[in-house]
């Protein structure tokens, strides 16, 4: 039990002490085993509901030791509101035997990369996990963090996790390759357990996000734009030190893409569209695609310019599309759908040259579509929405959800 300091100080550990009661260990996120908690300074970066401070309070009351006495503070915190020191905190935090803090919202706090620096270098035997935006660039400091710390970052669930928390039912993970290889006897495996395709639906709709288990159905996608007008208005113009007026064009920007995903953008339509210079639209695009809220793709870089100008705009999940559009089109939530789950997992994926959908890793050449679609190219694998075992080249769309 931490006794230190005054009264403060009490508050921030009974917040700890409330939070710990809420938490359970019934389900991890699967980026839990992946972290390496040795590391002396770890950041987790991704978008705002991911779950990154149940994982952090998941660590603290069932895998931390005590004697180390873990401590959770949020920069959220109204200790912080009148700009109480954060190093100053740790100071005396480690002065009476705190070995392990977590902090959470790191970017909310001024001086965030000049005192995790002093932190780091000042308290050897002190280990730091601190949690980001997914806007922040963790690298681009007041201060060089990047000898220092290692970032995960921290996606939304795979639609394997979701069964696993909105359903209670577990499965393996399935590796790309694998899934191309042998997705008939593991599509059979789940489809003998479990009607599959109402839950996929629903997932698609809303189950990219643990807060299922907190809100309605009904609510999710309420839930979901207050999530994006957040990491617009508070995130991403704290990360980017953007003013009112820049956030409102990029919300504006925002807008006039939720109408057309996915296309292929004209950068001077767009400009002109919106009101906004083009060089800046190019900025702007990054700033969206940092803060999870789009996805971006390229066919092979042929020069420069191939590095800036996007090829092709998704949303970043499904569950974007649902809330913001009323009537998405179903093509474009397959796609999009496929393009989340590979990119969250690592895998490349541009545009290919040829009519088809996606190039992923150089030589697998992608299509998507309904139960209905066919290609004659035997190059071609086609990820096929509504069925439940596939055959030959034809893969069940829903077994890319299983990639993590």
């Amino acid at each position: 039990m931490i006794t230190f300091g005054d009264s403060i100080h009490k508050n921030l550990i009974d917040y700890q002490l409330v939070l710990l009661k809420k938490v359970n260990n019934r389900f991890y996120r699967s980026i839990f085993s992946k972290i390496d908690w040795n590391i002396r300074m770890i950041a987790l970066k991704g978008p705002r509901g991911a779950g990154k401070t149940t994982l952090m309070l998941q660590k603290i009351k069932y895998h931390t030791d005590k004697e180390l006495i873990p401590l959770y503070i949020s920069m959220e915190h109204p200790f912080f509101y009148d700009r109480g020191s954060l190093f100053n905190l740790v100071q005396e935090y480690y002065q009476y035997g705190g070995r392990y803090l977590f902090i959470d919202e790191v970017h909310k706090y001024e001086n965030w990369s000049r005192e995790l620096k002093v932190i780091y270098d000042g308290f050897p035997d002190l280990k730091v996990v601190f949690s980001a935006s997914s806007a922040l660039e963790i690298y681009k400091g007041e201060a060089d963090l990047s000898r220092r710390v290692i970032t995960y970052d921290f996606p939304g669930m795979s639609f394997k996790e979701y069964l696993e928390l909105a359903h209670k039912l577990k499965f393996r993970t399935i590796s790309f390759d694998d899934i191309l290889t042998h997705h008939r006897e593991f599509s059979m495996e789940v489809s003998l357990k479990v009607q599959i395709l109402p839950l996929f639906f629903r997932y698609l709709r809303e189950g990219y996000l643990p807060i299922i288990k907190e809100v309605t159905a009904e609510t999710y996608s309420l839930q979901v734009i207050q999530i994006i007008n957040t990491s617009l208005f508070q995130d991403l113009q704290l990360a980017a030190r953007l003013n009112a007026g820049t956030v409102n064009k990029l919300k504006r920007l925002l807008g006039v893409i939720a109408n057309s995903v996915p296309f292929e953008p004209n950068i001077s339509a767009i400009a002109e569209k919106t009101g906004i210079a083009r060089e800046t639209v190019y900025e702007f695009l990054t700033y969206l695609e940092q803060a999870k809220i789009l996805n971006m793709i390229r066919k092979k870089p042929k020069g420069i310019t191939a590095l800036q100008k996007p090829d092709k705009i998704y949303f970043e999940n499904p569950n974007l599309i649902f809330a913001l559009q009323n009537n998405p089109e179903i093509g474009t939530v397959r796609e999009t759908f496929f393009l989340n789950q590979l990119l969250n997992t690592g895998h490349k994926i541009t545009l290919p040259d040829s009519k088809y959908d996606f190039l992923v890793l150089n030589k697998y050449i992608m299509e998507i579509g309904g139960k209905n679609k066919t290609v004659k190219d035997k190059k071609v694998f086609i990820a096929v929405d509504g069925i439940e075992v596939g055959f030959g080249q034809t893969v069940p769309l829903w077994l890319f959800g299983f990639l993590y």
